[in-house]
This record gives structure tokens, C-alpha cells and sequence, in this order.
């Protein structure tokens, strides 16, 4: 039998449903995001429902975007006789590498409908043709 991770087989099988929690808890913490390339412009959008924008924080060091923030959630339900109530809080954080074409001086940010759409401009000299180089013979 192969192997496929060094812990299998630590986890007693009690414990079995608190292997994955992690990666269950940082996919909500995390939000989902699209990347796309136009000709002029790399976009990348976030979902960040329920996200305010004071909540956010996005910077650009050394060719890295970052987008950080708090994401909290509330539900509340009452019934004649019950009431529920459940509250899940945290931060996130999400980094994109910049492509070396990528102004990352000019990015701009719009916060619509619980999605974020981040445009950074690519550098106008990165886009030109392809041009033809000759052999020389010798």
C-alpha cells in the first residue's frame, strides 16, 4: 500500500472529522476570486458578500497585491417558543504575484454588490509587436 501523505495513519479514527476542518474553515475565511487578462488591463475579482469597504485593505509591495479585511456573518431566527442566533467572524487574506508587465502603481479598486474588482494597467512598452530579428551571415 502506497502512501498518499505523511499523516496518514497518525490520526486516531475518532479525530478523522477534525483533519479536513482547517481546510473547511480557511475556504470560508478565504474568498473566491476570478482572474482575467485584457489588453490593456489584468482584472481580478473577489467575492466579499457582506464585506463593508471600511473592512478592507489593499496594498502593492514588491509585485505582490494583497487584499486583506474581516469578513463576519450574523443569522438570527425566532419562533413562538425558540430563538436562534449564530455569529462566525474572521480575517482574510488573498495575494496575487504581479506579472512583470503589470503597473502596480496604478491599481484601482470598486466595491460593488459584494464583489471587488481590482484592474491593474499593464505597462504600455510591454505591448508592442513582435518584430523580426535577421541573421547575419558570417
Amino acid at each position: 500500500m502506497v502512501e498518499t501523505s505523511h499523516l496518514q495513519g497518525f490520526w486516531p479514527p475518532r479525530l478523522e472529522p477534525f483533519r479536513t476542518l482547517a481546510g473547511r474553515v480557511a475556504d470560508w475565511f478565504a474568498p473566491a476570486s476570478d482572474a482575467a487578462i485584457t489588453k490593456d488591463a489584468y482584472e481580478i475579482s473577489l467575492e466579499l458578500p457582506g464585506v463593508a469597504e471600511d473592512d478592507l485593505e489593499i496594498s502593492v509591495h514588491d509585485r505582490v497585491l494583497s487584499v486583506t479585511g474581516e469578513k463576519s456573518a450574523e443569522h438570527e431566527e425566532r419562533g413562538e417558543h425558540w430563538y436562534f442566533r449564530e455569529r462566525q467572524f474572521g480575517s482574510f487574506a488573498r495575494s496575487f504575484r504581479l506579472p512583470p508587465d503589470a503597473d502596480g502603481t496604478r491599481v484601482s479598486a470598486v466595491l460593488k454588490d459584494g464583489v471587488l474588482t481590482l484592474s491593474i494597467p499593464r505597462a504600455a512598452n510591454s505591448r508592442s509587436e513582435p518584430r523580426r530579428i535577421p541573421i547575419i551571415r558570417r
